[in-house]
């Protein structure tokens, strides 16, 4: 398979790393395997030169190459706020990147991004009508953004019609794993072993809601009301008029930032309180359900397997 990794000016250093370590391991590792596919890697890139946000330079091939290329991968630039990255996704100086992200969809070439770099892909219009994700302190923007692309924010990974989305910088680990999977699972199998990875098919466990929610005034205001009244019961048309608004008001702000309903949203922050005392203290699960605002432990223990994937007892050994 021949493969073309596009460098732009500021290319995030590890996930660039990420990307040609895991695909270098796997055509190491395939000479084990008797019928395992290669991977032919070339770095392109717009000069024969790009500079990464660390400051190293790349040497590039020529971009040319990559219009032949079986995937075109697209790891992303550093830009940690959102308004640089969108300037950056929608500017003239990656006006060259968005066109041939688009001229390999057109040809059906597969293409890969993760992290700010999936703004490329739905600035170039390939994710319409979609299921895709970036990483998640991204989400509010990239909904807003692009409406007509299905974000699914809690997956590392989305697959979907020969493109590749993943979740935030390291989540260019899982997107290449992916890749070498969707080529030989025995590989990626091994290449996971070896690198010592484990496969994360999820990056809810890693949200922080009190650091999205901070992306609108009246979510913000929930979320604190929420957290000042976590052991109680919640009304969510109680909330609204406590906050001023109406009760549509509220369901259509967290849904426009947080993705989800204010129900689902409670639930976010009493199982992140809950994870947070499981790890943090030696509390019995009844009190911390209690605490919460669940009256049965057991209720609080299954939503703690359907979020985090775990038991309880996992959770405190973290």
């Amino acid at each position: 398979m021949e493969i073309a990794v596009l460098v732009c000016d500021g290319v995030f250093d590890l996930g660039l790393a990420a990307v040609l370590d895991v695909f270098d391991t796997a055509n190491g590792l395939a000479e084990e395997l008797s019928e395992a596919p290669r991977w032919a890697v070339t770095t392109v890139g717009f000069s024969p030169w790009v500079r990464t946000s660390a400051g190293h330079f790349v040497d590039c091939a020529p971009v040319a190459r990559a219009e032949s290329a079986d995937l075109l991968v697209v790891p992303a630039v550093n830009e940690r706020r959102p308004e640089r990255v969108v300037e950056f996704a929608t500017g003239e100086h990656s006006r060259p990147a968005r066109d041939l992200i688009a001229r390999t969809r057109a040809r059906r070439g597969a293409i890969a991004s993760a992290c700010a770099g999936t703004f490329l892909l739905a600035e170039a219009g390939i994710l319409d009508h979609l299921r895709a994700t970036t990483t998640w302190w991204l989400a509010p923007v990239f909904r807003a953004r692009y409406p007509n692309i299905q974000l699914d924010q809690g997956s590392m990974v989305v697959q979907e019609d020969a493109i590749t989305t993943a979740g935030a910088a390291f989540g260019h680990l899982d997107m290449a794993l992916a890749l070498v999977r969707a080529g030989s699972p025995a590989v990626a199998d091994l290449v996971a072993r070896y690198l010592v990875v484990d496969e994360r098919p999820s990056q809810a466990p890693y949200i922080m809601p009190s650091a999205l929610a901070q992306n609108d005034p009246t979510v913000a205001a929930f979320e604190r009301w929420v957290r000042d009244h976590l052991a109680g019961p919640i009304s969510v048309p109680d909330a609204a008029r406590r906050l001023g608004v109406s009760e549509r008001t509220l369901q259509r702000s967290v849904q426009r930032i947080m993705g989800t309903s204010p129900i689902r949203f409670v639930q976010d922050l009493r199982i992140e309180r809950a994870t947070h005392l499981l790890r943090t203290t030696d509390l019995s699960l009844e009190t911390i359900a209690r605490r919460v605002g669940y009256e049965q432990a057991n209720t609080l223990r299954v939503l703690l397997r359907e979020r985090t994937g775990k038991t309880t007892a996992a959770l405190r050994t973290v």
